[in-house]
């Protein structure tokens, strides 16, 4: 499985257009190995398949990468991890914080951080409307985390001034575009293309006005 993973996660970065280094190929693959663990006891995900989660979890978190613009960046409902952690490997100069609810979510991540070397991240067991950070950041990361309009009423604390919330939706319907808050502009929405998912997905740019 390990020798099939490697191959296709190699292929599908070629498909994004996307280079990463042998290193990092083996922590995004060393992530679907502990998260497929630790999936059985601590029931992380609803996908069980680790091809499924190479496409799912880690391709679809890090075709993303190229929009990211700062250096500081949060990732709200974060779960076990996405898209923060394979973002954080990919981005080794850029710092994550990872924001859960949940503490098996936040001790899964900690772990990986340990077994896969990544210095970048920093876990925290929280509610979103509940964390305070007096620097700000440069971007607000949500992937499957609630609507836009959830999104921003509950993150609006969390940018600095030049801040950008990115949302990865997967359609994006008129009724979510129209309920999204005075207040707020759309900068940019990308249509992403994920190497083998058949389904839409979408990065949504929006900063306060």
């Amino acid at each position: 499985m390990t020798s099939e993973l490697k191959q296709q996660l190699a292929l599908d970065l070629q498909a994004a257009n996307l280079t990463v280094t042998e290193q990092q190929q083996q922590q995004l693959l060393g992530l679907i190995a502990m998260l497929d663990k630790w999936n059985k006891a601590y029931n992380l995900t609803s996908v069980r398949d680790p091809k499924q989660m190479l496409t799912r979890h880690i391709v679809d978190s890090i075709v993303v990468s190229p929009y990211l613009n700062g250096q500081r960046f949060i990732d709200v409902g974060t779960g076990p991890g996405l898209p923060g952690l394979p973002l954080a490997i990919l981005n080794p100069d850029k710092e994550f914080v990872l924001l859960d609810s949940l503490g098996k979510r936040i001790r899964f991540q900690k772990q990986v951080q340990f077994e896969l070397g990544i210095h970048n991240v920093t876990s925290v067991e929280s509610r979103v409307e509940a964390y305070q950070d007096e620097r700000g950041f440069d971007g607000v990361l949500s992937r499957a985390f609630a609507s836009v309009k959830d999104m921003l009423n509950w993150c609006h604390h969390l940018p600095n001034k030049q801040g950008v919330f990115y949302a990865l939706k997967g359609q994006l319907t008129d009724d979510e575009m129209t309920q999204i808050p005075e207040g707020y502009r759309v900068i940019d929405t990308i249509e992403l293309q994920v190497p083998r998912l058949e389904e839409q997905r979408h990065l949504l740019k929006l900063v306060k006005l």
